[in-house]
């Protein structure tokens, strides 16, 4: 039995779907069980609440050998380690009581850099990460640079204005990935019964890209001029604010915007093996294209 969390998230519906393909019998945990697809529905045993409560991980991990695990985003939280960390710790147990032998989570680059205990959201993920690995499971953390499909969240300014922004040098090359590779990556983890231990597995896509670079592509592909702008820290922190995130989880994007700006995510070396296959000229004609063609909100 594998258990999927966030199946209905945009990396965990594409782990869902790849695992369901295989021969392993699969369940998930969803809030809103509804929001799966029909025709995946049908083919899982789901278990409806959060895998944030103890109650119905028990009961979702109950004969479970592995488990895929991401948590979901609490743009709310009162603190990052909260969102995380606290977030998590049912499951530890659940993952020692019932007897779960493999997990496989979402995570970060960046551990080991002098960036990476001060990092916000990156640093909760590495503590999540040990967390996971000090309940005894063998464990596999997939971890990622930013992802490509972050930039849909800035789809209206690119549409009509031309322009895309972050708290970043807009000249510092460095891997991103985008959400299918990682979700492949994951899904191949969470079929292989053979490995043990802890250990991670970066994901780097195939190319390391500065965000004027991703700018140059994206005019490219679009037939128009598209520009990065780098905006201070204080302006990008007002941005997420104003969309309703806490005042904690606001610092806690900054800081790993200032993880990423210091090369944070330049440290891992790039092997053929963490090498993902899809280019961020792929995915602005495939993903972010059709978004911008479509008008759908990001």
């Amino acid at each position: 039995m594998i258990v999927i969390t966030t199946p209905t998230g945009q990396i965990g519906r594409q782990v869902l779907e790849r695992v369901v393909a295989g021969s392993e019998p699969v369940r998930a945990i969803a809030r809103e069980p509804a929001r799966i697809p029909a025709q995946l529905r049908g083919r899982i045993e789901v278990v409806e609440g959060s895998h944030g409560d103890a109650d119905i991980v028990g009961r979702a991990f109950a004969g479970a050998k592995t488990v895929f695990w991401l948590v979901p985003p609490d743009p709310r939280s009162t603190s990052v380690d909260a969102a995380y960390v606290d977030f998590t710790r049912p499951a530890c147990a659940a993952f020692t009581q019932q007897g779960v032998k493999r997990v496989v989570g979402i995570s970060a680059l960046g551990r080991g850099t002098p960036w990476a205990n001060k990092a916000g959201l990156v640093t909760a993920s590495h503590k999540m990460d040990d967390l996971i690995a000090r309940s005894g499971v063998s464990y596999r953390a997939v971890t990622n640079p930013s992802f490509m499909d972050n930039l849909l969240r800035q789809v209206e300014p690119i549409k009509t204005q031309g322009v895309f922004s972050l708290p970043i040098d807009g000249d510092l090359r460095q891997p991103t990935a985008c959400i299918r590779d990682i979700a492949a990556t994951a899904a191949r983890l969470l079929l292989d019964r053979a490995w043990t231990g802890v250990a991670s597995v970066p994901v780097l896509g195939p190319e390391d890209l500065s965000y004027n670079d991703m700018a140059r592509i994206m005019s490219e592909v679009l037939g128009r001029p598209i520009r990065f702008q780098r905006i201070s820290n204080d302006a990008y922190k007002a941005r997420l604010m104003a969309r309703g995130m806490s005042d904690a989880m606001a610092q806690a994007n900054v800081e790993m915007w200032v993880g990423y700006d210091h090369g944070m995510d330049t440290a891992e070396p790039r092997t053929p093996e963490n090498t993902t296959p899809t280019s961020f000229r792929e995915w602005c004609s495939e993903v972010l294209e059709p978004r911008l063609m479509s008008g759908a909100p990001a």
